[in-house]
């Protein structure tokens, strides 16, 4: 019997399975999804045993993570409501979708954990905000939960009313990062630099400049500082940013993706 099992085999829930498997053999892991050509396809790249169905799988395995989109959640909870008991661990990664509305639709005894993870999972480097109630769950359970989510990077517990927070700043912002860096490649591009070499230029930038903030534990405004020099060249950019309202942007992407996450349906 395997262990953790996965209902869908999109990115999100690709990339995580790629990291369990650093931690779980392939045993250990069980996953369905509506696709039969996807299953074939991850099945034959990973190994990792592949079943018809949702309820066969929620059947086989103890921690059961959702990993479908929201709009087709309801599909999946009619599918498993009679198969799930109480000693399983229900791990759902849809963003606007709160532990109260699962438990009305599995019932108020399931053991649910609520996540939000993000797609650099894929590369052992993800971040994932986690929320759930630990008083019922054992300590060997608690153990389990922390090393399923830091198998693919780092973890953090927050309260469930913060999670929508969450999606902003580490589950979406990963396709901001990508449109910095390509914006910025595109800009060196501009002056002659080959493609190739302004794409890994910006991209390893953004994660030296990433290391700087969480390794000196210093604040990024400092951080801005120490490289802009009085009339120098950083200082003109930082102005030009300021200008076409780089901050507010951020902040506007940031307030969209809220709006989008407590208007799920």
């Amino acid at each position: 019997m395997a262990v953790i099992g996965f209902i869908g085999m999109g990115n999100m829930g690709y990339a995580i399975m790629k990291g369990l498997l650093k931690v779980y053999s392939k045993e250990d892991i069980l996953f369905t999804d509506v696709n039969k050509a996807r299953m074939e396809q991850v099945g034959e790249e990973t190994g990792v045993r592949y079943v018809e169905s949702n309820g066969e799988c929620a059947n086989q395995v103890k921690y059961l993570v959702l990993a479908v989109k929201p709009q087709y959640y309801d599909g999946v909870l009619d599918q498993i409501r009679n198969i799930v008991t109480r000693e399983h661990v229900i791990i759902s990664i849809a963003p606007g979708i709160s532990i109260e509305q699962l438990k009305k639709k599995l019932g108020v005894e399931k053991r649910i954990v609520r996540a939000m993870p993000n797609t650099p999972a894929l590369l052992g480097e993800g971040m994932t905000g986690v929320c759930y109630d630990a008083a019922l769950f054992d300590e060997e359970e608690r153990e389990t939960i922390s090393t399923f989510f830091q198998s693919f990077g780092k973890m953090k517990i927050v309260e469930e009313r913060l999670i929508n927070a969450v999606v902003c700043v580490s589950g979406s912002s990963p396709a901001y990062v990508y449109m910095f860096i390509e914006a910025l490649a595109d800009s060196a591009v501009k002056y002659g630099l080959p493609r190739d070499a302004a794409y890994e230029m910006a991209a390893q930038t953004l994660i030296g400049s990433a290391k700087m903030v969480l390794e000196t534990g210093e604040h990024p405004g400092l951080l801005k500082d120490r490289v802009c020099s009085p009339g120098g060249t950083t200082i003109a950019g930082v102005a030009a940013l300021e200008e076409y309202g780089f901050r507010n942007a951020v902040m506007k992407a940031t307030d969209a993706c809220y709006d989008k996450c407590t208007n799920i349906k």
